[in-house]
């Protein structure tokens, strides 16, 4: 049966554009990057917000769009939009600062709308054409491989991409060829960012190859247009309608906000517990290599347990995580961030499985798009709520420790309310949802 489901062509352009798309070799030195080409702390900042402001405004219309347009139409603009984002960074020059931060927002923005046009867009065309083989039921093996591979990548750029960033280590590595260029910081720090465009112009062909399947488009650009923003009401009803639905996209927000942040907050984490920042990459490493087998533990979870029990389970390992993050104790706070990641994995792949099981063809990828933009709400509250609670806490000392330390332990607390609201409704809508919705939901019902 795998064999039949990596047979599907874009099954494996699927995959691959995900690996592609996900992994940038940059990611290790994200933060002292953009403050060595010139912008401050500050301007940094600024442009992750703008970043995720252009990915809420563009979520839903871009799924829209994809459900009138056609998919694989938006799947290649996001490579595209990718492919110039990078470029433009990776070209930037660094003598005038007025142009740099124009240049690095103009990429910012560019790479908020890439977000949103592959969001759920390139997850539809795979599941659709499971569908249609009368393979959907198979879409945890597709999603679980999709998610292991990508893991495995990451590994591999973030220890590469980190190597490119070093003088030292490029200097070394010349040496191994005779080659002796006294490379510097100043050309090193591009080196991490021609090779994430180099992957973003081979995703282009990747985003080319998709198939998708012939739609009746009657009436010209502006009737399309139309169509599309029809969709969205059609959607929204749809999930309004639709409890389990309903259900599934905010148990799967209130699970992903709170682990998002904690993703977010590790490196300030681990430096108030005393760990030297050389052994960050150690505790990523774990992480990357737990990626290669989470999915294939959340596969078989979908096949064994309805959807009430796997939200209980990740419910626990979160919960474990979040008490275990509050000991501020080096050993259980590795753990703690380790068990994070597992229910961040474990979290994704559930809402993507049970929200395609129920959704209809012709507003997947626009349900999916609300999902995103519930989900990156969701995250964004998490971090103001967090910033209050650091505020609450006096953080007054020059590592924000004082303030730090009492808003990460509210986390299991704040999260066990959560549980009390949205948990119940989850296991209501699963036990009563309604039969006959193909293979996919078989898991949902008992």
């Amino acid at each position: 049966m795998t064999g039949g489901v990596f047979a599907i062509r874009n099954i494996r352009l699927f995959i691959a554009f995900r690996v592609f798309f996900n992994n940038r070799f940059y990611y290790p030195v994200f933060t002292i990057l953009f403050v060595d080409y010139g912008l401050t702390v500050e301007q940094f900042s600024l442009l992750n917000t703008i970043w995720a402001l252009t990915v809420v405004a563009a979520e839903v219309p871009s799924g829209a769009l994809a459900d009138a347009f056609g998919r694989k139409r938006l799947v290649v603009l996001a490579a595209a939009l990718t492919t110039v984002e990078l470029a433009a960074m990776a070209f930037a020059p660094t003598g005038n600062a007025s142009l740099l931060f124009s240049l690095f927002l103009a990429s910012r923005v560019l790479s908020g709308l890439a977000d949103a046009a592959s969001s759920g867009t390139d997850e539809a065309l795979a599941y659709d054409s499971l569908a249609a083989a009368g393979l959907a039921y198979e879409w945890p093996k597709a999603l679980s491989a999709q998610m292991r591979l990508t893991a495995l990548f990451f590994v591999v750029t973030s220890i590469s991409g980190a190597m490119l960033y070093d003088p030292a280590a490029m200097n070394t590595l010349c040496g191994y060829f005779g080659l002796v260029p006294h490379l510097t910081q100043s050309d090193t720090m591009r080196f991490p960012m021609y090779a994430a465009l180099a992957l973003a112009i081979i995703n282009l062909p990747v985003a080319l190859a998709f198939q998708e399947k012939a739609r009746l488009r009657r009436g010209g650009f502006l009737r399309q247009l139309r169509r599309g923003t029809a969709n969205i009401a059609t959607a929204a009803r749809w999930i309004v309608a639709t409890k389990l639905a309903m259900a599934i996209i905010f148990i799967g927000m209130a699970y992903d906000h709170i682990l998002r942040l904690i993703a977010t907050i590790t490196s300030q984490y681990f430096r108030v517990c005393g760990l030297a920042e050389s052994r960050f990459g150690l505790v990523n490493a774990a992480v990357s290599v737990m990626g290669l087998f989470v999915p294939k533990l959340a596969e078989w979870l979908v096949g064994r347990y309805p959807l009430g029990v796997n939200w209980l389970i990740t419910a626990a390992i979160s919960l474990t995580g979040f008490f275990l993050l509050a000991s501020f104790q080096l050993w259980l706070g590795i753990t703690a961030v380790l068990l994070t990641f597992m229910a961040m994995t474990l979290t994704s792949f559930f809402t993507s499985h049970y929200l395609n099981a129920i959704c209809d063809s012709g507003i997947r990828a626009t349900v999916l798009s609300f999902k995103g933009m519930v989900f990156n709400l969701g995250y964004g509250l998490a971090g103001i709520l967090f910033a209050f609670a650091m505020r609450a806490g006096h953080d007054t000392t020059a590592d924000g420790a004082a303030g730090f330390i009492p808003a990460v332990r509210l986390f299991p607390w704040y999260f066990l309310v959560l549980l009390a609201v949205f948990l119940p409704l989850c296991w209501r809508c699963g036990r009563h949802a309604e039969a006959g919705r193909g293979p996919g939901s078989k898991n949902m019902e008992k």
